[in-house]
């Protein structure tokens, strides 16, 4: 028999605690950093630079002053162009205007005649957009523009202007 003065004591439970949800949200957060860095990686653009041997053109590149067309970019919707370099131009430095009877033109005429010059459609114009600091966006965007309409392959943007350079936008 039970003696009387003895405490009934009350069975314990074991405590478990049920990780089912914190495993579910751990999950969660590793996809969301693994999604957000790989998110945050810089893009790269592919850089194409013409073809270099120095067995037969020496440190720099064997690139025709013919084909190089240079765009100073000003204020006030201001574009001269010129082909070669400056100090020997192929072509004297004129002004044109952003609508299809300027730019657009006279980048189809140089193309035409480049390939026709090389007796190869691959070697088109190579064409260097220098916007000055007063240019404005849109403007640098309309050239962008006219060269995807023109299909001219190989451009570039500089802002690095000669004191030649700055002097003939000073002078128009």
């Amino acid at each position: 028999m039970k003696n009387l003065n003895e405490k009934i004591r009350s069975k314990k439970l074991e405590s478990r605690v049920d990780l089912t949800a914190m495993v579910s949200v751990s999950f969660l957060l590793i996809v969301f950093f693994m999604v957000t860095i790989d998110l945050a990686k810089p893009n790269e653009i592919q850089l194409d630079l013409p073809y270099h041997d120095e067995s037969t053109c020496g440190k720099i590149s064997c690139i025709s002053e013919y084909r190089i067309i240079t765009m100073l970019l000003d204020d006030n919707d201001k574009l001269v162009s010129y082909q070669g370099l400056l100090s020997y131009p192929i072509e004297k430095p004129k002004m044109l205007s952003y609508d299809s009877n300027g730019i657009r033109q006279e980048l189809r005429n140089k193309k035409k005649s480049i390939q026709e010059f090389y007796g190869d459609s691959s070697r088109g114009p190579i064409v260097i957009i220098k916007p000055s600091k007063k240019c404005n966006y849109k403007n640098l965007i309309d050239i962008l523009d006219e060269m995807a309409i023109a299909k001219i392959d190989t451009y570039a943007i500089l802002n690095d202007f000669t004191p030649e350079e700055s002097q003939l936008l000073a002078a128009n």
